[in-house]
């Protein structure tokens, strides 16, 4: 079958569309053969060996696939062959057909877009994340986005909304902006003097919740834009410097710094992660969330994607198609 390999860690443009072998239904595992797998921004930071985790080599990247069940493994009980599921992995998602382990396989509703699915794990799985176990968000309380109108930042909108929050979008361009606004955030800035816009917007008190998948300097004017009692979610790094914190802002605003690693949750509180992908999938199936999908382009385009992504040059999801 076909597959994006990484030989090594190096460039984006280095990964080989070739032949990678078949999975194999051994144990617990669960063939999918993909109808759509997703585009995260930690794929092209993985490739490069800029990831927290470094796989041996060689390995194909990818996290997400949604497609049907072509083989099980013998112990596998919950899903059938000719199943529509979706599978969230370390691993192993930019193929035609992943093995995935029955734990982290989670059945489709009938009729769902295979590319929503793929969207629904990842990017709203980590706002959703943040905002509830993280945050704590609360009705009525300032939500201000960073990165609006990415995946993960058009799920946070979405989810600080469903969960009543106030929601103010941040974003580079006015198309940008513009896409934020559509989400559902009532206000959108830009990143120029920041700090001075989102007092203004305020009214001088200061956002109750920081989600930030960006860094660098927007960093900085969040943690200036602090209310009495914030919590700064601290998200990712997509501008490409991970800043140093002033930990006095912290003591004298009385807010506090919050680590967001959606992978490691997965993981550690299984569960709760069923849980909240419960909740998602309800309120997909209501309309309260809707992911944006900004385009389906095939496998081998991987490259050029993550190149873009990295790059901050995609709005929403982009979904891969074999």
């Amino acid at each position: 079958m076909k597959a994006i390999i990484a030989q090594d860690f190096g460039p984006i443009d280095e990964l080989v569309y070739g032949d990678w072998p078949e999975p194999a239904a051994v144990g617990d595992t669960v063939v999918i053969e993909a109808e759509a797998i997703g585009v995260n921004y930690p794929d092209g930071l993985l490739v490069q060996g800029l990831y927290q985790m470094k796989p041996k080599m060689p390995f194909v990247p990818g996290m997400e696939v949604a497609g049907r069940v072509v083989a099980i493994g013998p112990s596998v009980k919950s899903v059938a062959v000719g199943d529509r599921v979706a599978g969230l992995l370390t691993l192993g998602a930019y193929a035609e057909r992943v093995g995935v382990p029955e734990t982290s396989v989670m059945p489709l509703p009938a009729g769902m877009d295979a590319g929503d699915a793929c969207a629904l794990i990842c990017a709203y799985g980590t706002a959703h994340h943040a905002l509830k176990q993280r945050a704590c968000l609360l009705a009525g309380e300032t939500l201000c986005v960073l990165g609006a109108a990415g995946a993960t930042g058009i799920a946070a909108i979405q989810i600080g909304k469903a969960m009543g929050g106030r929601v103010i979008a941040v974003a580079s361009t006015p198309e940008k902006r513009a896409i934020a606004t559509a989400a559902g955030a009532y206000l959108a800035l830009g990143y120029d003097d920041l700090k001075a816009a989102l007092k203004d917007a305020t009214g001088g008190r200061g956002v109750d919740v920081m989600f930030d998948p960006v860094g660098g300097d927007a960093f900085d004017a969040a943690a200036r834009s602090m209310a009495w009692e914030g919590r700064l979610l601290v998200v990712g790094f997509a501008s490409g410097t991970i800043p140093k914190f002033p930990v006095n802002l912290a003591l004298i605003k009385g807010f506090s710094v919050v680590g967001v690693f959606w992978g490691a949750f997965t993981a550690k509180e299984p569960g709760v992660y069923r849980d909240n992908m419960r909740e998602l999938l309800g309120w997909y199936a209501s309309g309260v969330v809707k992911p944006v999908i900004e385009g389906v382009y095939p496998l081998s385009d991987a490259p050029a994607i993550l190149t873009r992504v990295l790059a901050r040059g995609a709005t929403g999801k982009i979904i891969l198609k074999p």
